[in-house]
């Protein structure tokens, strides 16, 4: 799998960071949910798996530029 940057609200480039792969897919970048609570929330984890916090204007602003 080969990634793309597409963006970041950080300064210096570094996480929350969002990238496009070419198989089509997002690859999230960013510092991993730890907090019991909020883990407590989550569905259907799967082995693997894990939760990245990601702002929402981070979100926003890449589906602007990358969507069609």
């Amino acid at each position: 799998m080969r990634l793309r940057f597409l963006g970041s609200t950080s300064e210096a480039g570094a996480c929350p960071s969002l990238y496009e792969t070419d198989r089509g897919t997002i690859v999230v970048q960013g510092l991993q949910v730890t907090d019991p609570a909020a883990l407590a929330d989550l569905r259907h984890v799967l082995d693997g798996e894990g939760a990245v916090e990601v702002p929402r204007e981070l979100l926003v602003d890449i589906a602007r530029r990358v969507l069609p």
